[in-house]
């Protein structure tokens, strides 16, 4: 499940939720004053390698 990041719009809090693709923010709440007026950041996604460890390239 993504990780999503919000700030409250009443506070400035920013806080994140792990969230299903599929959940609506109408529920979301903030994390400190618990105020309803949220807005979802825009944040680059993550990339997670399986590689273990550097790779040698002939060097």
């Amino acid at each position: 499940m993504p990780i999503y990041e919000y700030e409250c719009k009443k506070c400035g809090a920013v806080f994140e939720l792990i969230r299903s693709f599929g959940a609506s923010d109408v529920d979301v709440k903030c994390a400190q004053c618990g105020s309803p007026r949220i807005l979802r950041l825009i944040s680059a996604p993550s990339r997670v390698s399986k590689s273990c460890g550097p790779t040698s390239r002939g060097t």
